[in-house]
């Protein structure tokens, strides 16, 4: 089936995201990987992505580890420095596709919140013509509800949808649905993908 729209994955498909390596850079890797045992801190990132409150769910955890109390507060107060930057590539393809006006749809697991951030630092997340956030939709992906939100929002069948994304569960999910699906394992790997759908030329990917 033609691809009538794109759907990106953010995190670590347009824009780095490496807490453990903002917190190898704030307390050495023998000690981050000390902090991450003790404290649960990826769980509740999970909570945070299905709409629970950034500032106020850091903080609790914070409370109860005294110990690690500002490396647990720093996932807040210092959210930027866990996304090193903009994977630029990618963000050249976007572009090109909304410049020969193929839709463009953002489909990430991300607290509200924690994405007005970003998108303050990293204007390209403002460029999608649709975007359905986990933190709003209180679902992440693979749970098949998120993605019958964007199949109800976009009106596009599911067949015409090419969507994009690092985690392979995350693409399973997508293909059960009939999505068209690529795995992102760089941005040259996508760029040809996109050669391939007939989506853009090698130039317009480069």
């Amino acid at each position: 089936m033609t691809v009538e729209a794109v759907v990106f994955d953010i995190g670590n498909v347009l824009i780095e995201w490496d807490p453990e390596g903002a917190y190898d850079r704030r307390l050495g890797r023998e000690r981050r990987e000390r902090f991450l045992q003790e404290v649960a801190m990826f769980e509740m990132h999970l909570g945070l992505d299905r709409g629970d409150p950034f500032r106020a769910t850091v903080y609790e955890l914070a409370e109860r580890h005294p110990d690690w109390a500002e490396q647990i507060r720093h996932w807040h107060d210092g959210w930027l420095d866990t996304i090193p930057g903009e994977i630029a590539h990618s963000v050249r393809l976007l572009r090109s596709l909304r410049a020969k006006q193929v839709p463009v749809f953002a489909l990430s697991n991300f607290n509200r919140d924690a994405l007005e951030v970003t998108r303050r630092a990293y204007p390209v997340l403002d460029e999608f013509d649709q975007a359905y956030i986990s933190g709003d939709l209180r679902c992440i992906k693979p749970d098949p509800a998120i993605y019958a939100h964007l199949e109800r929002g976009s009106q596009v069948a599911p067949g015409a949808l090419l969507f994009v994304d690092d985690r392979a569960e995350n693409i399973d999910a997508a293909a059960e649905r009939g999505w068209q699906t690529h795995l992102f394992t760089g941005p040259q790997g996508w760029a040809e993908c996109l050669v391939d759908a007939g989506l853009l030329t090698m130039e317009e990917a480069q």
